[in-house]
């Protein structure tokens, strides 16, 4: 890592020590395990924020509970998921979340066009509607803090009640997520080249 804050701890890439396995209970061994063998849709194994969740065991089961749910179970499909995980992390400017999410979200299909337009704040014109409408929907709920009665329509017509619920804890959950990251100072991987413009 190149300027790193000198509060970063090497081993972590965080101003968190890596959680103490031997410490925690038995569903945090079990949490701990799944992460350090990158199951269970970890990214970034020990070295992200789901692990650094783990020194509080009552969060680290609630909250990776709630993100296991809202990118793996529920019905939003894979490419609608991770461009709205993108559009919070771009509304935060969290570069750590953009920088775990672009790849993924190639991955699943997401246009370059598309993921560029939420990187660089271009307008949606020309994007197919389904993307436009999760930039824009994440654009006035995170920008705005307010959601138009026309987006909110659009939102509902396309992904029903049980979707619009699932959309706005997905972005809202990435959201306290960025929190967290600033909180523990979580630095970009050295070799990711996601990078995300940001003042």
């Amino acid at each position: 890592m190149t300027d790193t804050p000198s509060d970063i701890l090497p081993d972590t890439g965080c101003r968190l020590p890596a959680p103490d396995r031997d410490a925690l209970g038995a569903e945090g061994k079990q949490a701990y395990d799944r992460l350090a063998n990158f199951q269970d849709g970890a990214l970034l194994g020990l070295r992200g924020p789901t692990a650094m969740s783990l020194h509080s065991a009552g969060v680290s089961k609630h909250q990776t509970a709630l993100n296991n749910y809202l990118r793996f179970q529920s019905e939003i499909a894979p490419a609608t998921r991770e461009l709205a995980i993108l559009v919070a992390a771009r509304e935060v400017n969290s570069r750590f979340e953009w920088a775990a999410h672009e790849a993924e979200a190639l991955k699943e299909g997401v246009p370059q066009a598309v993921i560029d337009a939420v990187k660089h704040r271009k307008p949606t014109d020309g994007l197919a509607d389904d993307y436009a409408l999760i930039i824009e929907y994440g654009r006035q709920a995170l920008g705005e803090r307010r959601v138009s009665p026309e987006v909110f329509a659009r939102l509902n017509a396309a992904y029903g009640s049980r979707g619009v619920t699932d959309l706005a804890f997905l972005i809202g959950n990435y959201v306290s997520l960025a929190v967290f990251i600033a909180t523990i100072d979580a630095q970009v991987p050295d070799g990711n080249e996601a990078e995300l413009p940001v003042p």
